[in-house]
């Protein structure tokens, strides 16, 4: 059955207001880290306040299914440590030695790696469009590297940004699992919930640096309180990211939904562009329309 319109229609504004409030993330950590706060306590920071904001949220959703959070506590420690605390602490490191747009541009080359995994581990080979896709996606990734200029590229960025993809591609596999009957908020509040316990322990024992830096932050120019920017990392791009993209799947189904969240890319560039002064070259703009249209056609095929 298809959506009704204005369902289609709250469907696609909250999957855009979605998209916006992760693009912004990157940004505000970026402004952060510049401000000699560390990605570590920039990360803890934004996932424990979107934890504490969906903790009611979530309390409220299991409320006669807390047996499912026993039946499937491996599944959400391994949500909470990989695609919340690893991916979210990889991208904010790679933000950290890379511009915004093109650390998640490396990122958002997930989708690809989702289809390599399921072609490995279960043998769904892939369709001629999939494969097509992926090396659309491979081409635009050479090119927003853009090996070939006089600009340096950071290994240690490059890597980061690796890792981010690999968080993000277990984020899509495990979020995608509806056998586990875990509604898809409580999910995402005790993902947050464990990424936080993991970000903070991982801070005690001192494995995770948790340095702090000035009382200010700098954007566009204008220097804006430090405790403001970590509010809007954590309610804006952590809170009310995730809730408004649940909303969105659920109006939308999770095809298209997934398809309108491309433009978490193309709203990093902008703000990235707006309050960090930070543009990519063409050909790396080249390559990133290149990322984002092999996309596209692997998750065509691969729903197809």
């Amino acid at each position: 059955m298809e959506p009704a319109p204005d369902r289609t229609a709250t469907g696609l504004a909250l999957a855009v207001l979605s998209a916006c409030a992760f693009g912004l993330s990157g940004v505000l950590a970026s402004g952060l880290i510049t401000s000699g706060w560390s990605p570590g306590a920039a990360v803890t920071i934004r996932v424990a306040v979107a934890g504490a904001v969906l903790a009611l949220p979530t309390a409220l959703a299991m409320r006669g299914r807390w047996t499912l959070l026993r039946t499937n506590l491996p599944l959400i420690l391994a949500y909470g440590a990989v695609a919340v605390a690893g991916c979210q602490l990889a991208y904010f490191q790679a933000v950290a030695r890379m511009d915004v747009g093109i650390a998640l541009l490396v990122e958002y080359t997930a989708p690809v790696a989702v289809v390599l995994w399921l072609w490995l581990r279960y043998g769904r080979r892939p369709t001629r469009l999939v494969v097509a896709g992926a090396l659309v996606a491979a081409v635009g990734l050479v090119l927003v590297l853009d090996p070939f200029s006089d600009a340096s590229l950071d290994g240690v960025g490059l890597l980061w940004a690796l890792a981010a993809m690999v968080g993000a591609a277990t984020y899509f596999v495990i979020s995608a699992d509806e056998g586990n009957g875990l509604p898809p908020i409580a999910l995402a509040g005790l993902g947050l919930a464990v990424g936080a316990a993991v970000l903070g322990l991982a801070g005690l024992i001192g494995v995770l640096d948790l340095a702090t830096g000035s009382a200010s932050a700098t954007y566009a120019g204008t220097q804006l309180p430090a405790w403001t920017a970590l509010a809007a990392l954590g309610v804006v791009a952590g809170a009310l990211a995730y809730t408004s993209g649940i909303a969105a799947s659920r109006r939308l189904g999770s095809g298209l939904a997934s398809f309108v969240a491309l433009s978490e890319v193309l709203a990093a560039i902008v703000f990235a562009w707006l309050l960090l002064d930070q543009m990519p070259r063409p050909v790396q703009l080249l390559g990133g329309a290149g990322i984002v249209a092999g996309v596209v056609l692997v998750k065509v095929g691969h729903r197809r």
